[in-house]
């Protein structure tokens, strides 16, 4: 009996600490990543997490000292808990105290984020993005002796220089966040807001819609990669060539394919025929790591099935199913658009 009793202490006590190590590991886990507010690789990010963390430490020592007048009220002998109830204890504890500690925060929070998205001395790239349901519109403008391109729900910006995003929408609000870099801006019709923000490390990292806008606003996302600066320009010169040739008679078909189908209606391929605007530019898709706004991985497989079933992988998005394809020319022209890195 007396091990069957320790036996069902032990259970219960490692009953307790399994879920504490899971809420701890969370927690642990929601201060870092790709998509996290509390892991700043910008600067503008970096004074939201200050504000963030001097808030929640601040709220904390509040809570425990609540705590324990609660407990002191309640459990200590009345004669040791009758200051509780003076007229000075209230008047400290309820007015004086609250209205010193909100105006430090609030002057705090002032001079801290009194300089964020502020426009700086130095030449910033600027980047036009466009919020469109289902997708991003990204144009790189000329700079120099750079020529200007376009692109889809990918970002690519230099570790150590300011980046302008210039942004609106096409239809209705939009908002975007990029929680490692940035707060939070609307995007709103006939209307240019501008989000600034410099990387200060390498890495991948998410951002999103964060204004509801419409059936598929959950998968409205995009990867922004932070890259060295030699590795961005050399990014950049690919970037705004044309279209490479196709490799081999699968690709070649797969040009065809993509010419008949009447793709060229929608998207740009630049240095071919296809010179659409409604989709996204398509001339180095290949390279991009997702198809969809973040929704699937970028391969030929994903490729073919969004070809084939637009509808059934992301309902509401503006692309039609091609099911009339066959599948040979749907692993033709996924393996032509795959090789336009």
């Amino acid at each position: 009996m007396i091990g069957k009793g320790r036996a069902s202490i032990r259970q219960r006590a490692c009953a307790i600490r399994v879920p504490l190590a899971g809420a701890l590991a969370g927690l642990a886990c929601g201060c870092r990543g790709v998509q996290s507010a509390l892991d700043p690789a910008a600067d503008e990010a970096a004074r939201l997490a200050a504000l963030s963390w001097s808030l929640f430490i601040g709220a904390t020592v509040i809570f425990i000292g609540v705590m324990l007048l609660l407990v002191v009220a309640v459990f200590a002998r009345e004669d040791r808990r009758r200051w509780l109830g003076h007229r000075r204890t209230v008047i400290a504890g309820g007015i004086v105290f609250p209205l010193v500690t909100l105006t430090a925060l609030l002057t705090f929070g002032i001079l801290l984020l009194r300089d964020t998205n502020a426009a700086s001395g130095d030449d910033p790239l600027t980047i036009e993005v466009i919020g469109e349901q289902y997708w991003w519109r990204v144009r790189y403008l000329a700079d120099g002796d750079r020529p200007g391109f376009a692109t889809a729900n990918e970002l690519r910006v230099p570790v150590g220089r300011p980046v302008a995003l210039a942004v609106t929408s096409a239809d209705v609000v939009h908002s975007i966040w990029i929680p490692n870099f940035a707060g939070k801006l609307d995007m709103i019709p006939g209307r240019v807001n501008t989000l600034r923000f410099t990387a200060e490390r390498e890495g991948v990292y998410r951002g999103v819609c964060a204004e509801f806008c419409g059936d598929q606003h959950t998968r409205m996302a995009f990867d922004v990669i932070a890259l060295a600066p030699e590795a961005f320009e050399t990014w950049r010169r690919g970037e705004a060539g044309e279209a490479r040739e196709p490799s081999g008679p699968l690709q070649e078909f797969g040009k065809v394919v993509f010419a008949r189908g009447g793709c060229g209606s929608c998207h740009v391929v630049r240095g071919t025929e296809a010179a659409g605007h409604l989709g996204p530019d398509l001339t180095h898709v290949g390279s991009r790591r997702s198809i969809g706004a973040g929704s699937y991985p970028n391969n030929v497989g994903t490729l073919a099935g969004w070809i084939a079933d637009t509808q059934h992988l992301k309902a509401g998005a503006r692309m039609p199913s091609f099911s009339s394809f066959s599948g040979e020319e749907l692993r033709a022209v996924a393996s032509y658009l795959d090789a336009l890195k």
